[in-house]
């Protein structure tokens, strides 16, 4: 998909990946629908890609309230006057707790970000995206959405939900003009648990990780390439990648290496 003059909707984009994305949507020339619950952030993001050639708008909006998803194609449409994809990238972690130590209120909040407000926005433009001539639906899963994480298995359970929810959306619109990509982003250099009301104590390994964070520019450029190639999947950094190799080789050497390292974070 060409992203020049392009209207594409970006949730989250007030701060981090969704920052890096709306971004460089404004310098491909795309426009952009700005999708954040923080109106401020929203007006930062505006700020910065002043300088652009594409036009940027945001819509205060919390994607877990189904009444306020709705109207939002409305105002889009008003204001930009077409949409042309959506990227789901929106999303919280959870308190890193075992399950038997999370709170419902804690599992209904990771779900309802994750998961539900992903299938709210899609399904609220799916129809305005089915009548263009061309179309990307971009959802961000999570490497923890195919590999196991202890203290975010919950986390993982919506993430690995939003892969299913894409990949059987790659298929009900395999006929059409609108293509589907699941992301899979592994450690990236985000504000995400701050943003998720989190303070989490740093792992003491004994040594540095070989896979460093990646930038979210940097994982933001991934993205838009696979939709500009609109690829089935996107594997973003390489412990995504390397993690991905290794869970499909064996998976459960996978997960028991994972939960060696995951082991004094879950105390």
């Amino acid at each position: 998909m060409q992203l020049a003059n392009k209207t594409i909707v970006v949730t989250g984009a007030g701060s981090g990946i969704g920052r890096e994305l709306s971004l460089q949507l404004l310098q491909r020339g795309a426009n952009v629908a700005g999708v954040d619950i923080n109106s401020n952030a929203l007006d930062e993001t505006s700020r910065l890609g002043a300088l652009g050639p594409g036009q940027f708008k945001g819509f205060q909006t919390d994607i877990t309230n189904l009444e306020r998803v709705s109207s939002l194609p409305a105002e889009v449409l008003a204001h930009f006057g077409t949409v042309d994809g959506i990227i789901n990238n929106a999303g919280i972690i959870q308190p890193f707790r075992p399950i038997l130590e999370l709170t419902m209120e804690d599992i209904d909040r990771v779900m309802a970000v994750n998961f539900y407000g992903t299938l709210y926005l899609t399904k609220a433009f799916l129809p305005l995206l089915l009548a263009r001539p061309e179309a990307h639906i971009a959802n961000v899963s999570s490497m923890g959405g195919f590999l196991p994480v202890p203290g975010q298995t919950l986390y993982g359970a919506a993430k690995a939900a939003v892969k299913l929810l894409t990949e059987g959306l790659y298929a009900e619109l395999k006929d059409t003009h609108v293509k589907v990509t699941v992301v899979f982003p592994g450690a990236v250099a985000t504000n995400i648990m701050q943003n998720s009301g989190l303070h989490v104590p740093k792992a003491d390994t004994g040594d540095e990780s070989k896979f460093k964070p990646i930038s979210p520019g940097e994982a933001a450029g991934q993205i838009l390439r696979a939709i500009e190639k609109n690829k089935f999947r996107a594997v973003v950094g390489r412990d995504a990648w390397a993690m991905d190799k290794l869970y499909r080789f064996s998976p459960k050497y996978a997960a028991d290496l994972i939960q060696r390292k995951m082991r004094s974070l879950l105390r």
